[in-house]
Order: structure tokens, then C-alpha cells, then sequence
């Protein structure tokens, strides 16, 4: 069961004598859904584009079920917004940090049953969960870690101010025990400071020169690339952003993480 804070997990099969079966090639996708208060106190477009959240939601989890990747990471995702893909998704096992943080309205009512944010992970085929955090100095934002046939899979929502760069500390350390790992999500700050902080093991997916941003914008100057696929042990590369169409203020992006050699 979810809970609100940390939790003590079984080891990871890494961590097991003769067991590292980790894949040649593991296809992964992010994408922050934006939760639907956050839309609107932020006044994000969204809110005018899709006025009825039921149906916004009906509409992500479609995107969502047809995405082949084999783990899918998101961010933002509302308790209505779980239940429709736990549903539409059986298949799937669903992996979720829910926050100690609950999104409030500051005007009216909220349009969720549940307004609990949950930080998900989807994965096709065996999966181990490892941890799931809050982290300290913000606890709207976390890291949750499954293990996927050998390889720690870190899905991951920091902060946008310096509290980022102590959460990029956080998330090297989880990384760190075993031979592989994949770090994914809405990192909130540029490719280059993601690798400065996290150090030269790590490497990241890097989309085409003229890819669409991942986090377009009407309103700011430049639009911003911060949801990323980041490698230790292993090579990210094949990324490739999908315009959302309106669905999110995040497009989603996919990757390929291949083993060395």
C-alpha cells in the first residue's frame, strides 16, 4: 500500500549473490501530468483547453495506454487520475509515492475526488519497489525506486529553486549501490546541471537539436527542456518528445537505456 513517507523494502536483486540479469535495452518514457489544482492556481492554459477534468483524465490515460515503453514514469498524478489508469491498465504493475502534501485550491472548489499527488511508476513484466520518499526539504516533490530485472529505475519530481540541487545529491545516492540505474522525471532545471551535480558516471539521453522543449510555454521567453532520462552504468540515448496536445504543460518524452558494450 502507498504510504506518506519512506518506507523499508526488500533488496533489490542486485543485492542478491548470481542475481543481475539486467536487460540490454530497457525503453522508458516521463511525462508530468500536471495535477489539476496546480493547474489552477497557476493559471496554466490547460484549465481553458480541458474545463472538464474527467474527461482530461480520460484522455491522458488513453496517451498513457498506448505508449509501449516498458516503465513509464509521472509526475503530478491526482488519486482521480491513479484510479483511471489502475483501471484502464491491469496489465501494468503500478508503483506510486503518495505525498505527505495535499494540493489545495486557493479559489473554489477542488474538481478532484482524490486530491492526494501521487509521483507513479508504470512497468511491464517483474518489478521490485525499493523506496519511496519524500524528500525532507519539500514534501510536494520526491523519488520512488523500483527494480526492473536488475537495474534501480529512480522516478523523480524536484524542486525548481536550489532545494533541486540537494535532491540531485539524494538521488546520486540512491543510484549508488547497485551496478545500474536509470533516473527519470521532471528534474526542473537544464540537462547540464542535472550531469554537473550528479557527476561524470552518469549520462543523459539527449533529444535532437530542434526537438520540441519538454515544458513549452505562452508566457516565458524560452521555453525549457527539464525532463529528462539520466543513465549511470548503462547508455540513454534514442530520446524523442511527443507534443501532448494540449493535455499537460509537459510533453512526454521516451528513451532507450541500453547496457554497455
Amino acid at each position: 500500500m502507498p504510504g506518506r513517507g519512506s518506507r523499508e523494502l526488500p533488496r533489490p536483486l542486485w543485492a542478491i549473490p548470481g542475481r543481475l540479469p539486467s536487460p540490454r535495452v530497457i525503453t522508458v518514457a516521463t511525462w508530468n501530468v500536471l495535477h489539476r489544482v496546480h493547474a489552477e492556481n497557476w493559471g496554466e492554459d490547460v484549465v481553458r483547453r480541458w474545463p472538464d477534468e474527467s474527461a482530461r483524465i480520460a484522455a491522458v490515460t488513453a496517451r498513457v495506454a498506448g505508449v509501449s515503453a516498458r516503465v513509464i514514469a509521472m509526475q503530478e498524478v491526482s488519486g482521480d487520475q491513479l484510479a483511471a489508469l489502475r483501471r484502464a491498465l491491469p496489465d501494468r504493475t503500478v508503483h506510486t509515492l503518495r505525498y505527505p502534501r495535499v494540493p489545495r485550491p486557493r479559489q473554489g472548489d477542488c474538481a478532484l475526488r482524490d486530491p492526494d499527488e501521487h509521483l507513479v511508476l508504470l512497468v511491464d513484466g517483474p518489478s521490485q519497489e525499493i523506496a519511496a520518499e519524500p524528500f525532507p526539504d519539500d514534501p510536494g516533490k520526491g523519488a520512488l525506486a523500483v527494480d526492473v530485472s536488475g537495474t534501480l529505475v529512480v522516478a523523480t519530481h524536484l524542486s525548481t529553486d536550489r532545494r533541486g540541487l540537494r535532491q540531485l545529491t539524494r538521488l546520486a545516492g540512491l543510484a549508488a549501490p547497485g551496478p545500474t540505474a536509470v533516473l527519470l522525471g521532471d528534474f526542473n532545471t537544464d540537462r547540464a546541471t542535472v550531469l554537473s551535480v550528479l557527476g561524470a558516471d552518469f549520462t543523459a539521453a539527449e533529444p535532437a537539436p530542434d526537438a520540441l522543449p519538454t515544458r513549452p510555454s505562452a508566457t516565458e521567453s524560452r521555453p525549457q527542456r527539464i525532463d529528462h532520462v539520466v543513465a549511470r552504468g548503462m547508455v540513454a540515448d534514442s530520446a524523442v518528445v511527443e507534443d501532448a496536445d494540449g493535455l499537460s504543460d509537459h510533453n512526454l518524452v521516451r528513451a532507450a537505456v541500453r547496457s554497455r558494450g
